[in-house]
């Protein structure tokens, strides 16, 4: 991050009501709970089998290797989405940017067609939302077990993103953005809120 006088970063999320954790909530609970506090992207994960798309919302997606250019992907072993990144063991990764709530939700639901009305590419035979701020298209190198989800190693064969376009961020069950101040105007108001003066 850029120096405090010239740069300054502000996450903005809009949060659901936290219920706290009782006492006897599960393992599984809290666990959801806490790993809610890490903030992530948002993507969608595609892929296409038998002129069929096929996609999900994902925050369990991270980058692996630089050499080679390898990122991995979590997906939940009971969706379309896994079947179809087994069956053509090729998937795409498009990440979404600020103002894309809405298409996260598309793809987080079940649906006959979520790809509907939508602008896609297959050019790398694998469905690449043109909304997206960074897009990557992938082999599965390999594919190996995570619990009740799958971790999917892709090898990426290839990758582009759209300057100027802020991410999509998910926290604590809401979705958010970064907000840059870089102007001394916009500095010095957000230390004078901060003041509360």
């Amino acid at each position: 991050m850029l120096d405090d006088e010239r740069f300054c970063a502000r996450l903005t999320l809009r949060v659901h009501a936290d219920p706290g954790m009782p006492g006897t909530a599960t393992l599984q609970d809290r666990y959801r709970q806490a790993i809610g506090r890490f903030a992530t992207g948002v993507t969608v994960i595609t892929s296409r089998t038998d002129d069929r798309s096929a996609g999900m919302t994902a925050s369990a997606v991270a980058s692996l290797s630089l050499d080679p250019p390898m990122l991995l992907v979590c997906v939940n072993n009971r969706v379309p989405t896994h079947r179809a990144l087994e069956s053509s063991r090729r998937f795409g990764v498009n990440v979404l940017g600020e103002g894309d709530e809405e298409l996260a939700l598309r793809f987080a639901r079940p649906a006959e067609d979520k790809f509907a009305g939508l602008e896609v590419s297959l050019e790398h035979d694998v469905p690449l939302l043109r909304r997206a701020i960074a897009r990557f298209v992938c082999d599965v190198h390999e594919r190996l077990p995570g619990g009740d989800h799958s971790i999917f190693i892709g090898a990426i064969r290839h990758c582009e993103h759209v300057a100027g376009r802020r991410p999509l961020l998910y926290f604590a069950s809401g979705f958010g953005g970064i907000h840059q101040v870089d102007d001394a105007l916009g500095r010095s108001a957000e230390l004078w809120a901060m003041t509360g003066m």
